[in-house]
């Protein structure tokens, strides 16, 4: 059985691949957007997601593994699927949200997973994790309230 800082740094390692996917996403939606408060506010997630990394990363330094920049093999393939889409059909506002949303429910699954592990991890990790959790299902409520504007 894995001791409580491997199980934590496993667990984390993961999440973290995923939160730098958020990032990418949102860079790539900021750069792509037309509208400039849609601009602001993946702008904005970036920056959120970037704190979410680093506070993953700094847990990951305390339990012993290594900090985490890459993301997901998964994410790599479907960023590069949307830029070929993104190529074929433009750069449509509606096509970019469904994107986002797309990736949110994958972080919140993401989340999920990681809250699994709940007994074998640390209080202020799970904390922490639920605490991201939320604000990703925040994030997941206003693209879909944008989804509803652009329709």
């Amino acid at each position: 059985m894995k001791n409580m800082n491997e199980r934590t740094s496993e667990v984390i390692n993961e999440l973290t691949q995923f939160v730098n996917d958020r990032i990418e996403g949102y860079k790539t939606a900021a750069k792509e957007t037309r509208d400039p408060a849609h601009k602001a506010y993946y702008n904005e997630l970036v920056g959120q997601s970037q704190q979410f990394s680093n506070e993953l990363n700094s847990t990951l330094s305390r339990v012993g593994g290594d900090m985490q920049h890459d993301t997901t093999i998964k994410g790599k393939l479907y960023r590069g699927w949307m830029d070929v889409k993104s190529g074929i059909t433009g750069k449509d506002e509606k096509a970019i949200i469904d994107s986002n949303l797309y990736g949110e429910e994958w972080a919140q699954k993401a989340y999920n997973d990681a809250l699994e592990h709940k007994a074998e991890l640390p209080q202020e990790v799970v904390q922490m994790v639920e605490k991201q959790k939320q604000a990703s299902l925040t994030t997941c409520e206003h693209l879909k309230q944008m989804k509803t504007k652009a329709d």
